[in-house]
Order: C-alpha cells, then sequence, then structure tokens
C-alpha cells in the first residue's frame, strides 16, 4: 500500500530477494502541480495499489531509472497504458520487448517539470553474469527537498532481515547510507563517478529515498557525502564542509 512520505510524494515497498539476501524494494511517487504522477522504479502492482494510486492523480509517466530495476515495468505499463514509459539507454537490449517511449537523456529529461535528474556515469555493479554498467539516473524534488536514487545507495539497518544485517556489517555497511559492498568491486572508471556525484552534491537535498533499506529523513546530504567519499577514498566538495 502507499505511503505518505512529504506534501506530493508517495512510497510503496515489497520484499525482494537479492543473491538470495532480503533487501526489499521501493518505488517512490511524485505528484506535479497539475496533478500529474509520476512513478520511479515501479514494484508488483495489485487492484487495491492502483485505486490508490487512481484517487490521487493521473499517472502520465513511469521511470524505468536502471539497467536492474524492470522487473515488473511490463506489468505496470499494461495498468496504464496511455503514461510514457520512460527508460535508460540499454535497457532496450537488455528486454527487447519492453515497449519504451521514451529514453531519458540531457536533452529530453526536463519534460518531468519539477523534478531535476542526472545520469550517473562510471558505475558498474554485479549481476549473475557478472560486471555490468548500472546505467542509474537519480532524481531531485526540490519542493520536499528529497534525493531519489534506486541502487545508488543502500541503508541496511535494523529494519532489515537477521542474514542481511549480518552481512552489511561483516562488510562495513550496516547503519549507514553508502554504495553496496558489489558495487565498490565491480566499479573500475571512479573519476566519472566522482563528477556525477559532485553534480547530486549541489542539490540542496534533506531526504534520501531508495529503492532497498531504510528511507533517510535527516542529514541525507551530509550522509550520502559521507558515504561516497568511503567509496571513493577521497574528498568530495560541498557546501556543507
Amino acid at each position: 500500500m502507499l505511503r505518505a512520505i512529504d506534501q506530493d510524494l508517495w512510497v510503496a515497498e515489497q520484499p525482494l530477494k537479492y543473491f538470495g539476501l532480503e533487501v526489499g524494494t521501493r518505488m517512490t511517487i511524485v505528484r506535479l502541480q497539475d496533478g500529474r504522477l509520476i512513478v520511479i522504479s515501479p514494484i508488483a502492482s495489485d487492484d487495491a495499489m492502483i485505486q490508490q494510486l487512481n484517487q490521487l492523480g493521473v499517472v502520465s509517466d513511469i521511470v524505468a531509472p536502471n539497467l536492474y530495476h524492470h522487473l515488473f515495468l511490463a506489468q505496470f505499463k499494461q495498468r496504464y497504458p496511455h503514461a510514457k514509459l520512460w527508460a535508460t539507454s540499454g535497457l532496450e537490449q537488455k528486454c527487447p520487448n519492453l515497449l519504451i517511449d521514451q529514453y531519458l537523456s540531457e536533452q529530453t529529461i526536463g519534460l518531468l517539470d519539477e523534478i531535476e535528474a542526472v545520469p550517473v556515469s562510471g558505475f558498474n555493479t554485479f549481476d549473475i553474469k557478472g560486471y555490468s554498467p548500472l546505467n542509474e539516473w537519480v532524481f531531485f524534488h526540490s519542493k520536499s527537498r528529497t534525493l531519489i536514487v534506486t541502487d545508488l545507495a543502500f541503508y541496511l539497518d535494523g529494519h532489515s532481515s537477521l542474514t542481511t544485517q549480518l552481512i552489511s556489517r561483516l562488510f562495513g555497511v550496516y547503519g549507514q547510507l553508502r554504495p553496496s559492498w558489489l558495487e565498490r568491486i565491480a566499479t573500475r572508471d571512479k573519476a566519472r563517478v566522482k563528477q556525477s556525484i559532485q553534480h547530486i552534491l549541489t542539490w540542496e537535498f534533506e531526504r534520501v529515498i531508495m529503492a532497498h533499506g531504510r528511507i533517510v529523513e535527516r542529514n541525507g546530504k551530509r550522509q550520502f557525502q559521507q558515504g561516497y567519499e568511503w567509496f571513493l577514498g577521497s574528498p568530495l566538495s560541498s557546501e556543507e564542509r
């Protein structure tokens, strides 16, 4: 079921396992001033969820923010066939049967009106086939001072399963807003990652919503910056310093 986070901002969550670990997953819904709804990284939907969404506004845009969060896109698009499906580049190769309406790019992303966005370049992660690009776009909802990421960062703590807590403690990422240990191992072009993160740090966000782990409600920008200094092994500039 949908959960209100702020004015014109909601999330919905469901269980999900990755490499056998329960990490959960989350979609984010932003309502624009004209009543249109932007749905980022859809999860499995049922009639009750669809009814809630329809009470909030009109779903006009569905966003596939990276190459990994595509499991429920086709189902969600069937629910809203007239909504525009935005996808990151490369998803057409991974999901050739998916009907993509528009690709996220620097030239077209302005169509999402009140949401700023930037791609994160140089980031690899690890799946069952080995290293592969993440091709993730991240979003900033200035009205609620919220950064919306998907797999760019995790926050695993006592709300996670016991096994997930144990593994996150083992890799030193428990209770902190950080990239996963798999991303740290797989990523090769950290200079390009750093350039993207510097762009993100120009936004004035307080909250961070991610697909996996607990939402960070306070001091999100500082925690995000510190997490990526750990990842990159070098300082990041920020006016908060």
